[in-house]
């Protein structure tokens, strides 16, 4: 199946050059000026992946980022910025971006890093696939694996497909320490080829959700130099900090 692929950016030029670029490359690229109408466009085209200016007259792309996440739309963004400043990165990849790319960059760049969201999230759908088990309780929360959902109080919790998997990974590996590399390894599979620091922002997302205070998490601790470690019962880990 042809990926297909949504760019919004004001930048005439730039859209054309990777519109150009990329039809090359075998995929389907549609565009659009602005992101004002972002939410209607994709009402009537639903792409595999969007890439998104920052900064953009009117509503600029972190608006629009959030708009799409508050609305439970979890298609995958890949933002473009030309700021210098880590603010921007960080900000975006808290509202749920799923990367970054600083302009100029290389078009082929920006396939790579498609390239990668889209194995990333695939992966992420597989190994969130419906199973056969009783939930799971911890704390005040109870995971369903075969509908997929978050209970906190009896009451559902938004998870996206790649915080679900993530969970799951966690649950079904209590009390035992998960180094990064085995995180990334059993999200994304063995060829995974990205930064180990990438899964601190996914642990922190997911803590958000779970924790009532993320800066003191409960259920998923940091072991200091080693990684992460899953406590169901939420007390203090003996070698967390």
């Amino acid at each position: 199946m042809t990926t297909q692929i949504l760019v919004v950016d004001d930048d005439a030029e730039l859209r054309d050059l990777l519109r150009e670029y990329l039809v090359r490359q075998g995929i389907e690229v549609s565009v659009l000026h602005d992101a004002a109408t972002l939410e209607r466009r994709l009402e009537r085209e639903r792409p595999d992946l969007i890439v998104l200016d920052l900064m953009m007259p009117g509503v600029d792309g972190l608006t629009a980022l959030r708009r799409l996440r508050a609305s439970g739309d979890d298609i995958p963004v890949i933002m473009l910025t030309a700021r210098a400043d880590d603010i921007d990165r960080i900000v975006g990849l808290e509202l749920g971006a799923d990367d970054y790319l600083g302009k100029p960059f290389n078009p082929r760049e920006l396939l790579a890093r498609v390239q990668a969201v889209l194995r990333r999230r695939q992966t992420s759908v597989t190994a969130a696939a419906p199973e056969q088990r009783e939930p799971f309780v911890f704390g005040r929360f109870s995971l369903d694996f075969q509908a997929r959902m978050l209970d906190h109080d009896g009451k559902p919790v938004v998870l996206s497909g790649s915080e679900f998997a993530l969970l799951k990974i966690f649950v079904n590996h209590p009390m035992r320490t998960l180094t990064r590399e085995r995180l990334l390894e059993l999200l994304h599979g063995p060829e995974y080829d990205g930064t180990d620091r990438g899964i601190d922002v996914q642990v922190w997302r997911l803590r958000r959700i779970l924790e009532t205070d993320p800066a003191l998490p409960r259920f998923i601790q940091t072991v200091r130099g080693r990684g992460y470690v899953f406590v169901p019962n939420g007390e203090q880990h003996a070698t967390s900090g």
